[in-house]
């Protein structure tokens, strides 16, 4: 097989299990990255089909929202995302804001659909929403912010993050756009990891950035590591005066 198996005895296929050897084993640098990649490859192919209507599909069970956690350790926040929206787009019934154990392809179907609401599929939702916003990083003791926001959030007033529980303590940040530039401003009272704050450029085509007052470029959209805080980021697609 050419994919990391859910269970050793079983071989079999399942990401959704397999996620924990990312989070929170913090497995991802260790394990064989061919096989690896090629498994969430292959789930996000099944996954993202589900949202064809011509596809071919009975079931599937919402636990599967932490491989969006996943997805952004593997470093495809589009993907991360896009899995995010197609979640909230099964939740049943929607005014309940919440997933049954069982999503069903026919929806009216009499059919099993375990405990509703479902809290542990509640607990995987809310550990991958605010794995967009910031999430831990064992192998170096970083903690990677903002990596699954996506560019439409940081216009008009931004994101704006207060008081996310980490293991370094409270993070409190903002991030908007202005003009072409985008600015993250990261407030002071959380001990900075040994590994730092880790911050990639918000958009693919920003090559330059001022951190406190010190400018240097991004080659190849290149992270800004921050080991002091408060801190100011201006992110731009090249050298500004």
């Amino acid at each position: 097989i050419d994919y990391l198996p859910g269970a050793a005895d079983l071989g079999d296929f399942d990401a959704t299990s397999t996620t924990i050897a990312l989070s929170p084993g913090g497995e991802e640098t260790t394990l064989p990255q061919n096989a690896l990649r090629a498994t969430f490859e292959r789930y996000w192919r099944q996954a993202s089909a589900r949202a064809d209507s011509t596809s071919d599909w009975e079931a599937y069970t919402p636990y599967e929202l932490r491989t969006v956690g996943a997805m952004l350790r593997l470093g495809w926040p589009d993907r991360a995302r896009a899995m995010m929206g197609l979640f909230l787009a099964d939740r049943e019934p929607p005014a309940w804001n919440q997933w049954p154990e069982v999503i069903w392809h026919d929806g009216r179907a009499l059919k099993f659909i375990g405990d509703s609401p479902h809290t542990w599929v509640g607990s995987d939702f809310l550990r991958s929403a605010a794995d967009l916003f910031a999430y831990e990083r064992e192998t170096d003791s970083a903690l990677v912010v903002g990596a699954g926001i996506d560019s439409m959030w940081l216009e008009g007033s931004g994101v704006q993050v207060r008081q996310l529980h980490t293991w370094w303590g409270p993070l409190s940040y903002t991030a908007r756009r202005s003009g072409d530039a985008v600015d993250v401003t990261i407030e002071a009272g959380l001990r900075v990891p040994t590994g730092g704050l880790i911050l990639s450029p918000p958009l693919p085509t920003f090559r330059y950035a001022v951190v406190n007052g010190a400018g240097r470029a991004l080659p190849d959209g290149e992270d800004v590591v921050i080991r002091q805080l408060p801190a100011h980021v201006r992110f731009t697609p090249s050298i500004t005066r």
